[in-house]
């Protein structure tokens, strides 16, 4: 603790920016602030609880967790209080007066712009302790760490301007105390009713109980009395809970101001016993999102109804990680530890029970809720595709959950699934064809899938990032091995004219390829006729198991050294362009428009050329001759 026991500090700037956005844009969210208020106060107590299984010590003089809301009409202040761990001076200093703990840094860099929408971020954030100033001019808070002596007690306090004070007090308990100065025209929040009917919509399944003052006949009496439930929502038979009840814990135990998309609440008896309720966001939490696999929070394990830790890693494979939710287990012991639940069986048996159950939940939602399934997979269909990579035993099942564009629809909105297209799939076709690249529009107009289009086939279309890192773990579905439409040989299934027909191409086509051979030399790995093509002059193909040549920039931008690797130059040789090469006598011209053919259809498909500059001077010139000789 610091030498001074009271002093005046300045917000970190970008607290500072929190407490503007607050006080201007959360009007009509205003109420939210008391569910922000219970809800830390709800998790100060679990954190007690859970620190008091290793040292008792510290409930010994108050066993009973709690929290108390009460009012002031004279003096127009609200106040929440719990018995809860409480902080240090140092922790309050940390947690309220920095970014450290709170999140706000990253939840600045999220803003819109939209401020109706900006509130809503607010909680997501772990920033909710501010919105108190949506109806306070003034906040005080005190607080006495548990443990802790009665002279290290600490207060808070601020107007929401640039700076607080915090001192040093005498605190006889422990636990935090927030005191509400309010604003005028805030009286609302001064009446019994009204509190008691924020804390029914808002709190009423919060696990420990919320206390205000008894009233008879119309006055209040200095005796307490529970408002709310104080049962675990997750607890109680699913036929006695209401659909409002769920959204409402949800909200409560995410800080989201939207309803969950779908959830899934389940009891499992037998050689274990726990119970989870599962929920999928209709949007991306963003803690989940943007921390990434590594740190990831949002399933929280209860050990009969102790709040034991946020335990996403443990209890959810990565590619799960936007769940939200809790599981209560009967059988894992309270002290149990992280390196614990990395080993334990029944954890494992736990993560498979939840895994199953989400998959589950998200197959019946695609069958049957086709438009609510799209919501969900335009927010997380890109985490979901990790799970291709990283969950081999779950492969084909999520491989059933994508969506894809595909040459049968119209714009990159619509999608398919990988059952559509096996039930759409010609007589004799016995691949899924497929095209990886870095817009919808690069791969819809790829020359790479003329001739399949042509034919009729269909094609996936995936431009997304991760596409391509998840079809080299994806050979096959239902049977169906998968086929990059740029990569390797096509062999599409021909028949007796077809094929003299190619190979008459082939062999007349004999000197042009030599020609382009010799003009191109190690800038291609080949040249050959396509069998790709059917409007454009020219496309690049790599082999089966090379990386697409816009992922290749991707990575190269990225900072990554990429090995070695060309592509093939296939060509049309019935294409005017390589007509008018074949029979160029001009060296240099014949040498710019063979390199052209190469350049173009290498852009065409997402590569960074060398040398771009030299590029545009071939155009130029071509275009020059050309215009000249016409």
């Amino acid at each position: 603790m610091s030498e001074t026991t009271t002093e005046t500090r300045s917000f970190e700037a970008e607290v500072s920016q929190v407490l503007h956005l607050v006080t201007h844009a959360l009007y009509s969210h205003k109420e939210v602030f008391l569910r922000e208020l219970i809800s830390n106060a709800s998790d100060a107590c679990d954190k007690l609880r859970f620190e008091a299984l290793a040292h008792p010590e510290l409930t010994a003089d108050d066993a009973e967790l709690g929290i108390e809301i009460s009012w002031d009409s004279e003096a127009r202040t609200l106040t929440v209080r719990d018995n809860g761990i409480g902080m240090s001076r140092d922790e309050v200093i940390e947690n309220i007066g920095t970014i450290a703990r709170s999140g706000t840094r990253k939840f600045l860099q999220s803003l819109s712009g939209d401020t109706g929408k900006d509130s809503q971020l607010i909680g997501q954030f772990g920033v909710g302790f501010y919105s108190s100033f949506v109806v306070a001019d003034r906040v005080v808070l005190e607080t006495r760490r548990a443990g802790a002596e009665a002279s290290q007690g600490v207060r808070w306090a601020s107007d929401a301007s640039a700076e607080y004070s915090i001192e040093d007090i005498e605190q006889a308990t422990r636990g935090t105390a927030i005191i509400l100065h309010l604003k005028e025209g805030e009286d609302e929040f001064l009446d019994a009713w009204k509190l008691r009917e924020l804390v029914r919509k808002y709190s009423e399944h919060i696990g420990f109980p919320i206390r205000m003052a008894k009233w008879v006949e119309g006055k209040p009496t200095d005796e307490l009395e529970t408002v709310n439930q104080a049962l675990a929502l997750w607890a109680q038979p699913k036929n006695e809970i209401k659909d409002e009840e769920y959204k409402n814990f949800y909200k409560t135990l995410t800080h989201d101001f939207n309803d969950p998309l779908v959830w899934a609440h389940n009891r499992v008896e037998g050689k274990q016993s726990y119970t989870t309720l599962l929920y999928v966001p209709e949007k991306p939490p963003f803690d989940a999102m943007f921390n990434g696999r590594d740190e990831r929070k949002g399933l929280k394990l209860y050990i009969r109804r102790v709040f034991i830790m946020d335990a996403s890693e443990q209890l959810l494979p990565p590619y799960l990680r936007f769940v939200r939710g809790v599981v209560d287990s009967d059988d894992l012991p309270l002290n149990v530890s992280r390196e614990i639940l990395q080993d334990n069986r029944l954890v494992s048996q736990i993560r498979a029970g939840c895994v199953k159950r989400i998959l589950d939940l998200l197959s019946k939602l695609a069958k049957n809720e086709v438009e609510r399934y799209q919501t969900f997979y335009a927010s997380f269909g890109n985490v979901l595709k990790e799970g291709v990579v990283d969950a081999a035993d779950q492969r084909e099942r999520i491989a059933g959950l994508l969506r894809f564009g595909s040459t049968k629809n119209e714009g990159p909105e619509a999608t398919v699934s990988l059952d559509d297209y096996i039930e759409r799939m010609q007589t004799g076709q016995d691949a899924i064809y497929y095209l990886t690249a870095e817009s919808w529009a690069a791969a819809r107009h790829s020359a790479q899938i003329e001739a399949l289009t042509a034919r009729g086939i269909e094609v996936l279309l995936m431009s997304e990032r991760i596409d391509e890192w998840m079809m080299g773990y994806l050979s096959e579905y239902q049977g169906k091995s998968f086929r990059h439409a740029g990569k390797g040989e096509l062999n599409l299934s021909l028949d007796d004219a077809e094929k003299e027909r190619r190979e008459a191409v082939e062999k007349a086509a004999a000197g042009l390829v030599e020609k382009l051979k010799k003009e191109l030399g190690e800038k291609v790995a080949d040249v050959r006729v396509s069998h790709r093509l059917t409007d454009s002059p020219a496309c690049v193909v790599l082999e089966t198991h090379d990386m697409a040549l816009h992922t290749r920039r991707l990575m190269a931008e990225a900072g990554h050294a990429m090995p070695p690797s060309k592509a093939a130059l296939e060509i049309n040789p019935e294409h005017a362009l390589l007509k008018r090469y074949d029979s160029e006598q001009d060296a240099t011209r014949a040498s710019d428009l063979a390199l052209l053919l190469l350049e173009q259809a290498q852009v065409a498909e997402g590569a960074q050329l060398d040398d771009p500059a030299e590029f545009v001077k071939r155009i130029n010139r071509v275009l020059l001759e050309g215009g000249a000789s016409a």
